[in-house]
């Protein structure tokens, strides 16, 4: 169990079962994807430009299947707050869900303390500066009472500072923008879901009623481009480090 002492912003039933849910949708045709996909894809072409072979690889969040090595575990199937195997993996690699959890610092501990000398740890997440579209969309559509329906993400220098905070003796930290356009709210949100980013933040939030709904989907209207559609951007953070 996470100590009291960590912050405890994420309810991880709720994340589990957003997590659940998503790789349920991921079985219906036209599920979203693309996320997921960026992310390992480049995860693998990090790994061949640096000409890394592992042999003993543990892989959580790899809906695609680019990373055709080692141990495969579905997001939602950890407890990365909790220690695990030590010294077992010359590889370990997160995709799209580390974000998520109260305890980042000690997750990262944990996965380095996994890692084999010389070990390497790769992790790619939503971060900072992702989905700002939609972060105007709802605070218009909350008016004068703003909620905490979104939560806030890691950026670069923080992102080098959680992997010199948990040891790894290497950090590299860098960011790419993956833009999206969408012709309805109702798009975007199902695309959310798909790939398991849905609110799973502890603190209770009012719930979204027909006015809110019809404030969010003007304030979309009042950002839709000549083709009608809206752009969102997704800053794709990416975690490197060696043991």
């Amino acid at each position: 169990m996470a100590s009291s002492q960590v912050p405890q912003i994420f309810n991880r039933r709720a994340a589990a079962a957003k997590w659940a849910r998503a790789i349920e949708r991921q079985t219906r045709k036209g599920a979203a994807s693309y996320l997921s996909a960026s992310i390992a894809e480049d995860m693998a072409d990090r790994l061949d430009f640096m000409r890394f072979e592992g042999k003993s690889a543990f892989v959580i969040g790899d809906t695609v299947d680019a990373l055709p090595f080692g141990i495969k575990r579905p997001l939602g199937s950890l407890d990365e707050e909790l220690p695990g195997a030590f010294e077992e993996y010359d590889l370990v690699a997160h995709i799209l869900g580390l974000g998520v959890v109260n305890d980042l610092p000690g997750a990262l501990i944990h996965a380095r303390n996994s890692l084999c000398e010389g070990g390497l740890f790769i992790a790619g997440l939503p971060g900072a500066g992702s989905l700002p579209a939609l972060r105007q969309i709802v605070l218009a559509a909350d008016g004068e009472r703003p909620a905490a329906r979104m939560h806030p993400l890691v950026d670069n220098r923080a992102g080098t500072a959680l992997l010199e905070r948990a040891g790894f003796s290497r950090q590299v930290v860098d960011s790419y923008p993956l833009k999206v356009r969408f012709s309805s709210l109702g798009q975007l949100i199902s695309d959310l879901r798909d790939h398991g980013l849905t609110r799973s933040l502890k603190t209770p939030v009012p719930p979204l009623s027909r006015d809110w709904l019809a404030r969010a989907e003007a304030a979309f209207d009042a950002m839709r481009e000549e083709d009608g559609k809206v752009t969102e951007t997704f800053e794709i953070l990416v975690l490197t480090g060696w043991r």
